[in-house]
């Protein structure tokens, strides 16, 4: 509430000084007040219109498209407040007498038209910038009643204020209010530019700097004046995070000692122009030891991915390096060089790159290797350790005649450069033939001939824990990722062009201060500088 009144309460003023001076001085030229009083109703409708509209398209949007809004909203606002702080802190001493200057020229013309235009821009600036502010204010708040009282109650006062000055019962040290409101609209800042960059993490649009710094819950308690203070007024969360605490203070810090240094010690002339070319070469200095020391992230490495049949027993292990996947399974070890590849979500990587059926990825046995013959024993064997139904000893005691038939379906996902998921399906089967049967019988078998072959079929799979683990490391490069970005290029970007605005006004003062160098004598004793010269150089900072 108060953050608002405040906001109600200066802009408000703003718009009812300008108003009231341009009414005191068609009172006292005899002119009716009528146009300007058209002027101002018809500002205040265009005001209240734009923030009405912005609020009602924030509400029709998708929940991120709403957050996405109000960080633009937030980020006009926050820029909106700067800008106003700035100005006033160098023209509200004489703001009156501007004011008053400009509405006499005005007036010079012969026509109230110009200052009837006057008026209504004014108060349509003032109007445009408070909803701005206060619907950023709103969207940060959890008690938007309260805060739209404090705006009311700000926006009545100043008008108060207004007809007092425009009447003359009313005297206002103008720069002294702007001062002290000033030192507090900061702080609002400060607070909207941590609920904007709240804003812009909802909408997706940064995801950096999502650490934990304090707990503040002990200073932050909700529903306490101290805590309505802290969030509510200075938009200080009870669990700020990195991003948070750095836009902060770098908001609070270099606005309060330009807003607030002692004039006595601030630096002039040459001095001011070298501390500003030295900021350059410190923000210059920030972004190349960001964009160096903020070292690109990498994958753990957790090796081979151990490989599982049905049964949960140890199968082997598969690997991948340099595009060629290994598997090493218990009926020998298979290389396959991968081709293609498609971009799929799995096992919660959202950038797993699947390989569907790649050929020999099955680990089965080569063909070769499986006998031409089997006795009704290694029958046995392949079956489970029974004999199938319909062969017996008595009818079909074997031996027989053994065509084998292999077939395998393997799909593999790589997370990075390593595993994420393995399954492999294998399929062997055998048709036989004499040995006492009467037709031939095709089975699907798998198990150890006495001989010590192999022969597969059923799935296997990758280690769940294995794939959890990958998925997790995956999930850490990611943020890594994500770290890197916003700390190694986009904020040394950032930090790079502000040092060149800097290197831009600090040239601009250096060239400013250029015609102002003392020329040498010939007797080698310097020339005094002008009055009016000295004078544009103390100015300078």
């Amino acid at each position: 509430m108060l953050a608002t009144f405040v906001i109600g309460l200066r802009e408000g003023l703003e718009a009812a000084l300008i108003v009231g001076i341009i009414a005191a001085f068609l009172r006292r030229n005899g002119r009716s007040l009528t146009p300007m009083k058209i002027g101002v109703a018809a500002a205040i409708a265009v005001s209240l219109g734009v923030g009405v509209s912005l609020k009602l398209l924030e509400t029709s949007l998708p929940q991120a498209q709403q957050e996405a809004l109000e960080t633009v909203i937030g980020l006009v606002a926050v820029v909106f407040v700067s800008t106003m702080v700035v100005w006033m802190k160098d023209h509200s001493r004489g703001l009156k007498g501007e004011l008053e200057h400009a509405a006499a020229d005005a007036l010079g013309t012969g026509s109230t038209r110009a200052l009837t235009v006057m008026a209504f821009l004014a108060v349509l600036k003032e109007g445009f910038e408070t909803s701005v502010f206060l619907l950023a204010v709103f969207s940060a708040t959890d008690n938007t009643v309260l805060a739209a009282v404090g705006a009311v109650a700000g926006i009545a006062v100043s008008v108060g204020i207004g007809y007092g000055l425009y009447a003359g019962g009313v005297r206002l040290n103008l720069r002294r209010f702007f001062s002290i409101t000033s030192a507090f609209l900061v702080l609002v800042a400060a607070g909207l530019v941590v609920s904007t960059i709240t804003t812009a993490h909802e909408a997706g649009w940064l995801n950096a700097g999502q650490q934990r710094t304090v707990d503040l819950s002990w200073l932050t308690p909700p529903g306490t004046v101290r805590g309505a203070v802290f969030t509510g007024l200075l938009g200080i969360p009870a669990d700020p995070r990195l991003i948070e605490v750095v836009g902060w203070f770098a908001y609070v810090v270099p606005m309060s000692l330009f807003l607030f240094w002692p004039a006595k010690r601030r630096p002039t002339g040459r001095t001011a122009v070298r501390l500003r070319y030295g900021a350059v070469a410190a923000l210059a200095a920030l972004a190349a030891g960001l964009a160096v020391l903020v070292t690109p992230a990498t994958m753990a490495n957790l090796g081979p991915a151990p490989l599982l049949d049905a049964d949960g027993t140890s199968a082997g292990t598969v690997s991948h390096t340099n595009s060629t996947v290994v598997v090493d399974g218990t009926a020998g070890t298979t290389t396959v060089l991968l081709t293609g590849g498609r971009v799929v979500a799995h096992a919660g990587v959202p950038d797993a790159i699947e390989y569907a059926q790649p050929a020999g990825m099955a680990p089965a046995g080569p063909g070769s290797a499986l006998p031409a013959t089997l006795t009704i024993e290694d029958l046995a064997a392949l079956n489970g350790g029974r004999l199938p139904v319909g062969i017996g000893p008595r009818t079909a005691p074997g031996p027989y005649q053994a065509t084998w038939t292999q077939s395998a379906e393997a799909t593999l996902w790589l997370a990075g450069d390593q595993v994420l998921d393995f399954t492999s399906t294998g399929r062997t089967t055998v048709t036989l033939y004499g040995g006492g049967l009467a037709t031939p019988r095709t089975m699907t078998v798998s198990g150890k001939l006495p001989d010590g072959t192999t022969v597969t079929s059923g799935t296997i799979s990758v280690d769940p824990a294995h794939t959890q683990a990958i998925a997790a490391a995956a999930a850490s490069l990611r943020t890594a990722q994500v770290e890197r970005q916003f700390w190694g290029r986009t904020l040394p970007a950032l930090l790079g062009l502000a040092a060149l605005v800097l290197l831009a006004f600090a040239w601009r003062a250096n060239r400013r201060l250029s015609p102002a160098e003392p020329a040498a004598t010939t007797s080698g004793q310097p020339v005094s500088t002008p009055v009016a010269t000295s004078r544009r150089e103390a100015n300078v900072s």
